[in-house]
């Protein structure tokens, strides 16, 4: 889904993936969004009404994420077939592969300057790799579990990865010397996100909270209630001013930061002041009769986000992809039909109408939010819409300017049953190379402990050689050497 923010706007659902959608990317630009899925594939989609997209057979096994490099040129992915993979944006074609995980490859993002690749896995490493030489050149291996989430800081001289033992750590990479390390979550990290002062990071878990770091002073200083469920993504906008977060309950929660405008001393201030005033004094504090202990009050900001749904109606959501942009087929009788839109007079065919829920809480940074939620078992359409006056009138220029589609009835040519061959050849060469490609990959896991075991044996031998000498050596001395 592709949501359009300004008011009245419409919302793009794209269709064409095979099995669930895993990552979504924007290019740097903006002209192009790029997608990963449990279908093995990557895409690549024009964010407009064409709702064109290319389709790259990526890996053998799903596909976990995919990021553009900071210049737009090229695309890395991380799949469960232990490989990191790089492509080419402008000629939609792979360049090379990466190959040293043992397990799962879960996350890979390029460096702000494109010279390194960082990518975390199943295998409980983080690894780091150059691209100009394609080897690994560092691999942090502090994890007890899967090392789920990897991304460089905008200034790319350090380095953050999640697991899902519920730690976060930060690494210089000048020094490769881990700098700061929190665990302030109570279950596994799915994603986190930088600001892009470099300051501040955000965090989403398993354990339903997003929860805000200091980085310059090393702490949490936020904890976010707004999710029921866990959260799977958290981003901030470019220019730091926003943040998302999308969870397992199928809500999107936009929230609005004060990073700029206060001082984190005044709003924790202002917040103890409206939320958690201090207890009535004891009776010992006014007569001191002996010691007794206080409870401290707790630094971090608990926001427990009670969010109101205010039902408002759909935005024009518009079907983009497999759906609507089925091959031009036959000649015969022609019927003609709009895009598929949802709009109020869909309710009644099972398409719940949009929730928009607002809050505001004075004092401390995310002063807004904005929910979006949608059904996961319908796959039903939701987002923000202008709602109200105006809004039948918006409805009837969405329409006046939908374009019809044209699906044309008949007998198949030989054209279309040669093209047809064509396709299924292709599927069928596209899975042979599929099979060598695992096949390979076997080959190499068993070759490289091949490798190791001769690498032992050998080890093994030379230190029986060694020993063997010195004990021939001992063996040889003359009586009067012992006398």
């Amino acid at each position: 889904m592709i949501w359009n923010l300004a008011p009245k706007g419409r919302a793009f659902r794209f269709v064409g993936h095979q099995d669930a959608v895993t990552s979504v990317q924007f290019s740097p630009f903006g002209n192009l969004v790029a997608t990963s899925s449990k279908d093995r594939t990557v895409r690549l989609w024009t964010p407009s009404m064409k709702g064109e997209s290319t389709v790259f057979k990526a890996h053998t096994a799903p596909v976990r994420s995919v990021a553009f490099s900071h210049d737009g040129h090229r695309l890395v992915t991380a799949s469960d077939d232990k490989s990191v993979k790089v492509w080419s944006v402008e000629r939609q074609c792979f360049v090379y592969s990466l190959s040293q995980h043992t397990n799962w490859v879960r996350c890979a993002r390029f460096s702000p300057d494109g010279r390194l690749i960082a990518s975390c896995g199943d295998d409980r490493t983080v690894r780091l790799w150059d691209t100009s030489t394609k080897h690994c050149i560092n691999c942090f291996t502090d994890y007890g579990e899967s090392a789920t989430f990897v991304d460089f800081n905008p200034s790319g001289t350090c380095l953050a990865s999640s697991g899902a033992d519920s730690s976060l750590k930060i690494w210089d990479l000048r020094t490769n010397k881990l700098i700061q390390h929190y665990q302030v979550h109570s279950a596994g990290i799915n994603s986190f996100s930088f600001h892009p002062s470099n300051n501040y990071l955000i965090s989403g878990s398993t354990d339903s909270t997003v929860k805000i770091l200091d980085l310059l002073e090393g702490r949490l200083i936020y904890t976010l209630h707004g999710h029921k469920g866990a959260v799977i993504t958290v981003a901030f906008s470019r220019a730091g001013d926003l943040f998302a977060s999308g969870g397992a309950d199928c809500k999107v929660l936009m929230w609005r930061t004060n990073f700029d405008a206060k001082s984190y001393q005044d709003v924790l201030q202002q917040h103890s002041r409206r939320s958690t005033p201090d207890p009535p004094p004891h009776l010992t504090d006014i007569h001191p009769r002996g010691p007794h202990l206080h409870r401290q009050q707790p630094r971090a900001i608990q926001i427990s986000q009670t969010v109101a749904d205010t039902q408002s109606t759909d935005p024009q959501v518009i079907e983009l992809g497999r759906a609507a942009h089925s091959a031009k087929l036959f000649s015969g009788q022609t019927h003609s039909f709009p895009l598929q839109t949802a709009t109020n007079s869909q309710h009644s065919n099972g398409l719940p109408p949009c929730h928009m829920a607002t809050t505001r809480v004075e004092g401390w940074m995310g002063e807004e939010s904005v929910c979006w939620t949608g059904a996961a078992a319908t796959g039903s359409q939701t987002g923000v819409s202008g709602g109200g006056k105006g809004r039948r009138e918006e409805d009837e220029e969405g329409r006046g300017h939908t374009q019809p589609l044209e699906v044309v009835s008949g007998h198949p040519s030989s054209l279309d049953l040669t093209l047809q061959h064509i396709v299924q050849q292709l599927d069928i060469l596209t899975q042979t190379v599929s099979v060598l490609e695992e096949r390979l990959t076997l080959t190499e896991d068993k070759l490289k402990e091949c490798l190791l075991n001769q690498s032992q044996i050998l080890k093994d031998v030379q230190k029986s050689e060694e020993r063997r000498r010195t004990e021939s050596e001992e063996s040889d001395g003359s009586p009067e050497e012992f006398t």
